[in-house]
């Protein structure tokens, strides 16, 4: 998926001040591309990435994704839209522990009005092959409270590919993981990056890996540049 971001702004009002956490930023992202987000903390990396997948509305600017401006769709299509072609990986894997590792993952499926019954089978095979390939062949059937700090990230990856996403949004992804979980995590973004052809935005404190994207990009007071 293509992104283009054109004079992309986003301003909260707080009790004493208003925040501009993203400042007119310009940005285009090539279908395929990986690109790697870094910054401090309050510097807008998450506030992009929401912009970016129709989480948040902006305060000015523009979101095209494959050329369609996505804040010029009805409530109903953005909806559409942000749950068939775009995926999300959010900080806290965020399972919901009384569902079993696959009915978690196969929890967005709720949100695509195109997903009737009948291809609930195709589904829960689809989840038991992201799972598979995320190395949890084996726990299909456990809860959230069974699996490592690990396996409930690579759960939530699982979950972010059910729709087949054209475009996965990664914020912070390896948090909290030690050294060689965040290894394993990061490869297994890089081989869904590469083996399927989808756009990969990633945000991350993480500088060592960086060397893993296409390109990077750093942010500072809601302003972007390239490194």
């Amino acid at each position: 998926m293509k992104i283009v971001l054109k004079n992309l702004s986003k301003a909260y009002n707080t009790e004493f001040e208003e925040v501009q956490a993203v400042n007119n930023v310009d940005l285009s992202v090539e279908p395929g591309e990986f690109i790697s987000v870094t910054g401090r903390s309050g510097s807008g990396k998450t506030t992009l990435l929401n912009l970016i997948g129709t989480l948040t509305r902006p305060s000015s600017g523009l979101v095209f994704l494959d050329g369609v401006s996505i804040w010029g769709l009805t409530d109903a299509r953005l909806s559409l839209f942000r749950s068939s072609k775009i995926g999300f990986i959010f900080q806290f894997p965020s399972l919901l522990p009384s569902l079993t590792i696959l009915e978690n993952v196969l929890l967005p499926i709720l949100f695509i009005p195109a997903a009737p019954g009948s291809l609930e089978r195709e589904y829960r095979e689809r989840a038991s092959e992201l799972l598979e390939l995320c190395g949890l062949g084996d726990k299909i059937h456990a809860y959230p409270c069974q699996l490592s700090g690990g396996q409930q990230k690579r759960t939530a990856i699982a979950r972010a590919l059910i729709n087949r996403p054209q475009l996965l949004l990664a914020d912070e992804p390896t948090a909290d993981l030690d050294e060689e979980t965040e290894s394993e995590v990061m490869e297994l973004l890089g081989k869904i990056n590469r083996g399927q052809g989808t756009t990969l935005v990633l945000v991350t404190h993480n500088m060592d890996f960086d060397a893993r994207a296409n390109r990077i990009f750093k942010m500072s007071t809601g302003a972007i540049s390239e490194i």
